[in-house]
Order: C-alpha cells, then sequence, then structure tokens
C-alpha cells in the first residue's frame, strides 16, 4: 500500500511490490493472486483478528457488547494509534474499482465470519444477529471514513461516538 500510496494504484506492479518486499515474483505468486489481494492482505490481517478477538470473548456475553469490546482489543493490539498514511491508504482502496471490490469481497467475508462467532450470543429481542452485524460494519465504516477526512482525533474516538449514536436502538 505504501508504494501505491507514492506511486499510485496504476503504477503500481507486481514486479514493484515484490522488489519492494525483497522477495521474487514467484515467491509473490506462491501468497498472492493478484495485486489487489497483497495490497489489502494488512486488511485481511486485522479481520481475522478481529474474529479471534470476538471468539475469545466470554460466551455469556451479549452479541453488541462482545462486538464492541472485540474492536476495541483489536485496536489496542495494534500497539500505536492508526496513523494518517493509514487514512491514505483507505482512501485509496475508496477510489479504486479492483481495490474496492476486493474490500467489499472481503467485508462480505468478515459480516459472515462476525454472524458465525456470534452463534448462540444473546442479542436484542427481535434483532438477528445478521442484522446486527451490518449494523455494527456500517457503524464501523462510517467512523473510518469519518476519521480518515477529519484528520485530527484517534480512530478509536471517532469508533466509539459513532458506535454509542448506532447502539441505542440495540439496547447495548
Amino acid at each position: 500500500m505504501r508504494l501505491t500510496v507514492e506511486r499510485g494504484f496504476d503504477q503500481v506492479t507486481v514486479e514493484a511490490i515484490a522488489e519492494a518486499a525483497n522477495i521474487s515474483r514467484r515467491t509473490f505468486s506462491n501468497y498472492f493472486a493478484c495485486k489487489e489481494e497483497a495490497l489489502l492482505h494488512g486488511e485481511r490481517l486485522y479481520i481475522d483478528a478481529f474474529v479471534r478477538h470476538l471468539r475469545e470473548r466470554p460466551r455469556e456475553e451479549a452479541a453488541w457488547p462482545a462486538l464492541r469490546a472485540a474492536v476495541r482489543a483489536l485496536y489496542l493490539s495494534w500497539g500505536k494509534p492508526m496513523d494518517r498514511e493509514w487514512a491514505a491508504r483507505t482512501r485509496l482502496a475508496r477510489d479504486h474499482p479492483s481495490l474496492l471490490a476486493r474490500q467489499l469481497a472481503n467485508q462480505a467475508q468478515l459480516a459472515q465470519d462476525l454472524e458465525a462467532a456470534l452463534d448462540g450470543r444473546a442479542g436484542p429481542p427481535g434483532v438477528r444477529h445478521g442484522v446486527l452485524v451490518a449494523v455494527f460494519l456500517a457503524g464501523l465504516r462510517t467512523a473510518v471514513v469519518t476519521w480518515s477526512e477529519e484528520g485530527e482525533r484517534a480512530l478509536l474516538a471517532v469508533v466509539d461516538e459513532v458506535l454509542d449514536e448506532v447502539e441505542a436502538p440495540f439496547g447495548g
């Protein structure tokens, strides 16, 4: 992603990515099917960690508080706040159709994984876990976009603010 931010999406090749990572083109191909997959690899790692944090929450914890705690644990596990370069990469993904398509596929998989991880947890009466996950992820996306555009506050502060707004109807 750093190369893409520096040079532009269309100017970054698989060969350039492999060279920057100090690996061969063949090694790159052993791990990634295309440059979009490689560029969003960090996002995939965050997604996997988020689902893992949710699965590690106490089973008796209700669905919404478990989601909130898992996203907080993910953020705190990064060890440092997200920087402006990460915000630039976030905006970049929104501006390129092939990256956006891959990102949407990642998000669809995340929704399925979160819903499965919530199985057996209590949720708000009359609200399916799929609906809860969709609302939660919409809140996260809104928070990340807001944070990447405003550039002042810490990501977690914006996430908390947005999730507080959507939490009330779910009795979180």
